[in-house]
């Protein structure tokens, strides 16, 4: 019968320790040295029986270099390697050339090479810093309730590209605040059949839990949209303007009442727990160019067309203003009307706003987009700067009316143009059509 081998010499067996530690706690002063101390064993490195390892030898104190060479300073420095036994060229500060402006506002150039200053526009820099200085806490228990400090996606479909981005705003940032704004992106469908959803939603500005029900009310309202996605295409091609606007509102109100459900559970006032929401609708059909919004709360919806901004956020309209609202145009001349969206229908079950949520207008605009045109959705960080700003909005189309759409980055870069006095979060998507 074989034997084990037997063990080489210094070496204990600390399974038993190990095995009586906890699996999920880091262990703490003593454990660690009572598992050092059983491992070393006798004679091993650390006891009183070994040798001090040898000392390294004394490094020469190193010369004051404001004396070295006659030099008062490293940053006059020149780059420029010195002969040996010669002295080393040096530049004062004061003989550097000015900085040149670039046509970027708050982005200098040095020798033809722009620094890395944050962009801005106006006339002063914001007052926060323009990077991330600070995460939110973490409950080792709850980390999936964290939120990155920014997400970005994009997508092309024929001649439609679209780019779509979220971030924290300079105030968060600064206090270590989570991003109270949720984007979700989904597909819905393949081929021709597909819809295209972007919703984002902003959480109650200095609520708790702002940044849950935000992402909350995105994913209820996703996932009613996917479930009735077919029949949501078929009304966008036919142009059935009032049979959407209806369905949607439904939707719309039956996601709310889901929320305020939950602001109940969790103790809490629906004032408490609420978003504002704003979705766009794009079939994946080209023959279709009918772009199709709806939502509820602050925002912003602006269309780039032929090198001029136009804010199309609808306001609640009257009946006779809405009979004047710009024509859908379908390809498919069949007539029906729109089947539940798997919904409550209107006076089956009526949802009642409580006393204090104050009652937004649900807003709703559909419309048929052009060769050329750029459709701009974004929550209200990035909707009241444009309307504040007016450089930035010249800024904006300078950029995203050129033949080619941005990428990724540069779309990131354009939205986090900075404005002072505007440090929220922000939130778009843009659509370039071809």
């Amino acid at each position: 019968m074989p034997l084990d081998p037997p063990e080489p010499p210094g070496v204990t067996d600390n399974r038993d320790t190990l095995a009586s530690a906890e699996p999920d706690r880091y262990p703490g002063p003593a454990e660690r040295a009572e598992l050092t101390k059983r491992k070393r064993g006798p004679g091993g490195p650390g006891t009183p029986d070994a040798p001090e390892p040898p000392g390294f030898p004394e490094l020469p104190e190193l010369p004051d270099l404001s004396d070295y060479h006659g030099l008062s300073g490293i940053p006059g420095l020149s780059r420029t390697a010195a002969a040996p036994g010669t002295a080393l060229e040096t530049t004062e500060a004061s003989e550097l050339p000015p900085p040149e402006r670039s046509p970027v506002a708050g982005s200098p150039r040095r020798n033809g090479a722009r620094l890395r200053t944050p962009e801005y526009v106006g006339r002063r820099p914001p007052t926060y810093e323009a990077e991330p200085t600070s995460w939110p806490p973490a409950d080792p228990g709850g980390l999936e309730d964290l939120v990155p400090d920014t997400v970005l996606d994009g997508a092309r479909y024929g001649a439609m590209t679209l780019r779509a981005g979220s971030l924290r705003g300079d105030s968060a940032r600064f206090r270590g605040e989570p991003r109270r704004d949720a984007l979700l992106t989904a597909r819905f469908g393949t081929g021709d059949d597909a819809l295209l959803l972007v919703a984002m939603a902003s959480g109650a500005r200095a609520a708790e839990g702002a940044h849950r029900a935000a992402r909350e009310i995105c994913a209820w309202l996703g996932g009613a949209v996917g479930r009735s996605h077919a029949r949501l295409v078929e009304d966008i091609h036919a142009g059935r303007r009032d049979e959407l606007k209806s369905g949607l509102h439904r939707l719309t109100d039956r996601t709310y009442g889901r929320l305020r459900v939950r602001a109940g559970e969790l103790g809490l006032r629906p004032a408490e727990y609420t978003a504002g929401l704003r979705c766009l609708l794009l079939p994946v059909d080209m023959r279709c160019r009918t772009r199709v919004f709806f939502g509820v709360g602050p925002g912003g919806l602006f269309r780039l067309r032929e090198g001029t901004w136009q804010d199309l956020d609808p306001e609640p309209r009257t009946p006779a203003a809405e009979a004047e609202a710009e024509p859908l145009a379908g390809y498919d001349v069949a007539d029906r009307i729109t089947v539940d969206l798997g919904i409550p229908t209107p006076g089956t079950a009526p949802v009642i706003d409580p006393a204090e949520v104050p009652s937004e207008p649900f807003r709703f605009r559909a419309s048929i987009a052009r060769p050329g045109d750029a459709l701009l959705l974004c929550s209200a960080g990035l909707a009241d700067p444009l309307r504040g700003e007016a450089e930035l909005g010249v800024r904006l189309a300078e950029r995203w009316a050129r033949p080619e759409p941005p990428g990724l980055a540069e779309f990131l870069a354009d939205v986090q143009l900075r404005v002072k006095g505007y440090a929220d979060d922000r939130t778009a998507c843009a659509v370039w059509e071809g």
